[in-house]
């Protein structure tokens, strides 16, 4: 076997690569393309939705769908910028089961500066796995507001075992995520408020953030355990991806609110009431109809006080009686009456966004009242006036003795011939006026 020495080798290396280098260089550069064409691994999306109005059912609706939708897109978390007065207890339930239940990470943030987390804020702020707050904001005033306006009427019993049932509520959620389970108690029960300073100091949130990207970096590296695993938060270098409500959630968002709910409830009842006493009128019956419709899907949603909603019922049916019956103002006044006492009492709850204010109803029943009593004036003269149509509108009505009427014979009456009957003597071309209508016969008198 012959040996060939090492610097054999490297002398006919080079000659090959003499040879062979465009060959080379070329292979060479295929597989540095090849390397540089497989992806890195990308750190998982993060998704951001702004809740700014009150917590009702389009809103828990649309957040616990961003959850979803967040979840099935692989995202590491999904950040909630909050903002709320509050809102509906119910909601509220359905958004924290689902946040407690989430498997991904939920933030909630509360900004921007001069935001706030109240009441049903403060259960939906605690039930994050990270709770932060943006600088001049607070949180607190958990007060419980629940549907359909029973706390006007309830017992003090009943006070208590809903008051009490919300307190084990926002305890539970509090100490599912480590957080001042006693602080959490005394927003509900004496409504407490704090801010983001005392938030901090009192565990109630874990840290305050001037802005998004510094609450990313803040939390960058962060470990989460739920679900029954540990996540590692990689937030740095990622741009969060907006989740926008749907039209449909818009819209269904705005008529939610008190206010919007009572103006379609006045609207609806003035196209209702226009196109019973203007029957034909189609348009303000339609407008109407839709109108209450929308209307009744919001007070569904919102703490209704139902004495309040039958009042206001009452105060139409009342207007529409007035067509019928004449009682020269006292059905009006009564409408009206009704209809000021049903808008005071139409929402209840302790808190201001959750009533309507005097500055919205003195207003709104006044044009209510006003279009209602011009409406039904109108109507009123319309069904005593006398007939301008038909055989009735004749009655009154000049025409020329066509023949001789003795006691019958025919008149010429606006360029038509009629069968007539007079008690006088009447020659042809005397000037006649009909005094009544009989079967298709006119009875006349001769004028002069």
């Amino acid at each position: 076997m012959t040996f060939v020495p090492f610097w054999g080798i490297l002398f006919l290396g080079g000659k090959l690569l003499k040879r062979y280098k465009a060959l080379i260089f070329f292979f060479v550069f295929i597989l540095f393309a090849f390397v540089s064409s497989i992806p890195s691994q990308e750190k998982a999306p993060i998704f951001t939705i702004e809740v700014d109005a009150i917590i009702n059912p389009p809103t828990a609706k649309f957040i616990m769908d961003s959850i979803d939708e967040a979840t099935q897109k692989g995202a590491q978390c999904l950040i909630i910028q909050l903002d709320t007065p509050g809102g509906v207890l119910e909601s509220t339930r359905l958004i924290v089961k689902k946040m407690l239940s989430s498997h991904i990470p939920i933030i909630v943030y509360v900004s921007p500066s001069g935001a706030r987390a109240a009441s049903a804020g403060v259960f939906i702020t605690m039930a994050a796995n990270v709770a932060v707050m943006a600088p001049g904001t607070h949180i607190g005033a958990a007060h419980p507001v629940s549907l359909g306006g029973e706390e006007g009427k309830e017992s003090k019993t009943m006070a208590e075992k809903i008051i009490n049932d919300t307190v084990a509520f926002i305890k539970n959620i509090a100490k599912t995520r480590g957080k001042n389970a006693d602080w959490a108690e005394k927003a509900v029960v004496k409504s407490v408020s704090i801010t983001e300073d005392e938030a901090v100091k009192l565990n109630v949130v874990d840290f305050i953030s001037p802005d998004l990207q510094s609450l990313l970096a803040k939390i960058d590296g962060k470990i989460i355990k739920f679900d029954g695993v540990t996540r590692t938060l990689q937030t740095k270098g990622v741009q969060p991806k907006p989740i926008q409500m749907s039209w449909r959630e818009k819209l269904l968002d705005i008529i939610s609110h008190p206010q919007i709910a009572y103006y379609l409830l006045m609207l609806g009842g003035m196209g209702v009431f226009f196109e019973l006493s203007n029957p034909g009128a189609i348009l303000p019956g339609v407008v109407g109809g839709i109108c209450l419709i929308l209307a009744f899907y919001a007070l569904q949603v919102l703490p209704v006080n139902y004495a309040g909603l039958a009042l206001i019922l009452f105060a139409i049916i009342l207007f529409i009686a007035e067509i019928k019956v004449i009682s020269h103002g006292l059905l009006a006044v009564g409408g009206v009456i009704s209809l000021f006492l049903g808008s005071i009492m139409l929402f209840h709850g302790p808190e201001e966004y959750m009533r309507l204010s005097l500055t919205v109803i003195i207003p709104a029943v006044l044009v209510t009242s006003a279009f209602f009593i011009f409406a039904m004036t109108m109507a009123i003269r319309a069904r005593l006036k006398k007939p301008t149509t038909g055989l009735e509108g004749l009655i009154g009505e000049t025409g020329i003795a066509a023949v001789a009427i003795s006691p019958e014979g025919k008149v010429s009456l606006h360029g038509e011939f009629w069968n007539a009957t007079s008690d006088q003597s009447v020659e042809k071309g005397d000037k006649v006026q009909v005094i009544g209508v009989t079967d298709l016969k006119l009875k006349v008198k001769k004028i002069d």
